[in-house]
């Protein structure tokens, strides 16, 4: 890949890393990071609801990097430096809670006025591979962004050599639903906008997503105002989350994948609960499910080498 093509320059957030803003078309930018030999495997990691490109630990990125990959990391639209989706507050407020439970028993959300849905954060994914002239990517996708890689997985398998999905679901209706503790966490906010009050807002969610005993407040406190700082856009949340509720389930999707498949997810993840990832394992034909012991919603730092050599053991395999 001709990193000079797109003016990478040396990282402002991790050493080892370059970034840039790309254009993908359709007056969307994105920030991208990349670290590596751009000679070596490209593997796209493709981050969660409201998460910034900061929230890939750097030592899960570095294990990866060291394995033998070229790692792409970017800010999906709404968040971090990527464009923002500016679109009219709808006249009557959408009722997040409603469109939950309606996906939760199977019902279709596809008349809610969302700004955009998973399958436009698809093609945003497919914009800047093709941006990047990258033909056929390692993918590894948490949480939402383990969504928007099955889709990506389903709909264009030729971009998609292998997957890696981790903490997420395909939405199938009945599912065990998040638990109350941590729907507290989709449902709240901040007391102020003021950064003090962000910053104990999101260490109290980690409190009660993450791995149980295993959260390093002091690094969630340092990425919660690292993500303060590049850009504070708590609507861009919002309507990630209503892009996830507005698509619904996505098996259908699933049953296409016909690429090597891996799934991690956490034993004790309250957010996803873990039949989530079996449920994603029994409708991908070609899949592997492994459950990490004591792990929450997070890639908590003592599971990051056993998560790296499980991604990179997989990859490899099929090379």
């Amino acid at each position: 890949m001709d990193l000079a093509k797109f003016n990478f320059q040396p990282s402002v957030i991790t050493d080892f890393m370059q970034s840039a803003i790309i254009d993908i078309g359709d007056e969307l930018q994105l920030c991208v990071e990349v670290g590596g030999n751009p000679d070596h495997p490209p593997l796209l990691l493709i981050m969660g609801l409201g998460s910034q490109l900061v929230f890939w630990p750097d030592s899960f990125v570095k294990g990866l990097i060291d394995a033998g990959f070229f790692v792409i990391r970017f800010d999906n639209r709404d968040i971090g430096l990527s464009s923002k989706i500016a679109r009219p507050f709808p006249r009557f407020p959408i009722n997040n809670v409603k469109m939950m439970l309606r996906m939760q028993v199977g019902l279709t959300n596809r008349h809610f006025p969302v700004a955009y849905n998973l399958f436009d954060m698809v093609e945003d994914t497919r914009r800047l591979l093709d941006k990047l002239a990258l033909k056929n990517v390692y993918v590894v996708g948490a949480s939402m962004g383990g969504m928007i890689a099955q889709i990506l997985a389903a709909k264009y398998p030729k971009r998609v050599s292998t997957l890696g999905l981790m903490f997420t679901s395909n939405n199938k209706p009945f599912l065990p639903p998040t638990k109350p503790k941590q729907l507290q966490t989709l449902l709240s906010h901040p007391k102020t906008t003021q950064i003090d009050d962000v910053v104990a807002y999101g260490v109290w969610c980690m409190q009660r997503i993450g791995s149980p005993n295993h959260v390093d407040e002091e690094e969630v406190e340092r990425l919660i105002r690292l993500r303060f700082e590049r850009s504070y856009h708590p609507r861009g949340a919002l309507q990630q989350l209503q892009a996830i509720l507005a698509t619904g389930s996505i098996v259908k999707f699933d049953q296409k994948i016909k690429q090597p498949t891996i799934i991690i997810h956490g034993e004790k993840d309250g957010l996803v609960p873990s039949a989530h990832g079996r449920a994603i394992a029994k409708a991908i034909a070609h899949s592997e499910f492994h459950l990490i012991k004591d792990m929450g919603h997070d890639l908590a730092k003592p599971f990051i080498p056993t998560i790296v050599k499980l991604l990179a053991d997989h990859y490899m395999k099929h090379a």
